[in-house]
């Protein structure tokens, strides 16, 4: 039996999705995903509201821009995480288009069932390749933030908190965040 030769996802490809799938491109494999349910997308939803004290400057201290579901192309990758954010002095103003190559200072992968080992080990690894300073994984399943920031190249766990914990995590630590509306209870 011949080889078959896999063949190399385009942006064409990404783009003709339909409207109710993320589409992500990692090693040339085009990954469509099904919009996030309601819990996933409430935990993202929840810890958007660090755009007034980061975005916004509203009790705490600016200079960031904070995106949901940004297209973020990173070499031969396009990767849209559900929250990332950069610091101002790296990205003075918002990109033009639909996505920018400029990687973010902070990202934050809200996991569900469907996208557990995507988020950890195919997207985790490109991030640190290239420069990604912190990572923070959600699991509203499990009720658990993950806090990871890039030492050497490596990811190193920070902390984990569950349930009910109130945090002050890298690099948003000026705010504290009440996991419990993380949850959607």
């Amino acid at each position: 039996m011949a080889d078959v030769a896999r063949q190399t996802a385009t942006y064409e490809d990404l783009c003709a999705l339909p409207e109710n799938m993320v589409g992500e491109i990692i090693d040339g494999e085009l990954i469509a995903t099904p919009r996030p349910s309601y819990r996933h997308g409430n935990a993202a939803f929840q810890l958007g509201e660090l755009r007034d004290p980061y975005q916004h400057g509203r009790g705490g201290p600016g200079g960031w821009w904070i995106l949901s579901e940004p297209e973020i192309h990173l070499g031969e990758h396009v990767l849209v995480p559900d929250l990332a954010a950069w610091r101002r002095d790296r990205m003075p103003t918002l990109p033009g288009g639909n996505w920018t190559e400029i990687p973010p200072d902070w990202v934050c992968e809200v996991l569900s069932p469907s996208t557990f080992r995507l988020d950890r080990v195919r997207k985790m690894p490109i991030y640190a390749q290239f420069g990604v300073p912190h990572v923070w994984m959600v699991d509203p399943t499990n009720r658990v933030l993950e806090v990871f920031r890039l030492d050497s190249g490596t990811w190193r766990l920070l902390s984990s908190y569950a349930e009910n914990d109130k945090v002050r995590a890298e690099p948003f630590q000026e705010v504290e965040i009440e996991l419990r509306h993380l949850w959607g209870d």
